[in-house]
């Protein structure tokens, strides 16, 4: 009768400690979901920023072209009215 007593307490307590630590595993799965989500909203956000600084860069390059060659064809004009034979 003691060990029947013995075997139940110890059976008990095994169900009770596995159905504790099942909980844990939930617990670190939802942990490392949320993880993966900050993850990807943080990469989200540096993709959105690289890609708007970029834009910008291309913009400003474009526009520094478009002032060269504004430039050399005020110097081509200025040259050409500077080499014209005087009246």
């Amino acid at each position: 009768m003691k060990s029947r007593l013995v075997a139940v307490l110890t059976a008990v307590t095994l169900a009770l400690t596995l159905a504790a630590c099942g909980d844990s595993g939930k617990q670190a799965k939802e942990a490392a979901d949320k993880a993966a989500a900050a993850t990807k909203e943080a990469a989200d956000k540096a993709a959105a920023a690289t890609k708007e600084a970029a834009d910008k860069s291309a913009d400003a390059t474009k526009e520094a072209a478009d002032k060269a060659v504004e430039a050399a064809k005020d110097t081509a004009a200025k040259t050409g009215d500077a080499m014209a034979p005087k009246k």
